[in-house]
């Protein structure tokens, strides 16, 4: 094993800390449950898993991992559960709290939101930023006066 050194830090070599794996929660991120989560509950072959989102509306299905984009979130569900169990457990971990919270999910509802804006919410935009550039740059032009002032006498 070759061990790498980068400055004054040691790694060891591990690139991955997502692993497919039953529990593991999924964004899927094609076809027509793009955009809801699951729950990873039996992994087929190297390519696809069988996966299940009662609570968020994705059918108990057998999907490929080109489709499914890893979580953090890692649910804990037997292998094979059934979706009451698998519900059950969501629930109890408060998967949609969780996923809230999460860079990601905010990241997302933001690019919605966006995406949703009327004509007119994108003139108000446009107005408030320049409205907020307008204030930034004369409260600048103050302190560097001032600034510049203090250092010529």
């Amino acid at each position: 094993m070759q061990t790498i050194v980068v400055g004054e830090t040691f790694s060891s070599g591990m690139v991955f800390n997502r692993f497919v794996e039953v529990g593991r929660v999924v964004l899927v991120n094609y076809g027509p449950d793009a955009g809801k989560l699951a729950v990873i509950v039996d992994i087929v072959d190297h390519a696809r898993a069988l996966v299940d989102g009662p609570t968020t509306g994705v059918t108990r299905q057998v999907l490929s991992f080109k489709r499914l984009s890893l979580t953090d979130i890692v649910v804990k569900v037997p292998r094979t559960a059934g979706t009451v169990s698998v519900k059950k457990a969501l629930e109890k971990q408060d998967l949609a709290g969780l996923w809230a919270k999460t860079a990601w999910a905010k990241k997302l509802a933001v690019r919605t939101a966006r995406q949703n804006l009327s004509d007119f919410d994108r003139f108000k935009l446009m107005v408030a930023r320049k409205q907020k550039r307008a204030i930034v740059g004369k409260q600048f032009a103050q302190l560097r006066k001032a600034a510049l002032k203090a250092n010529k006498l």
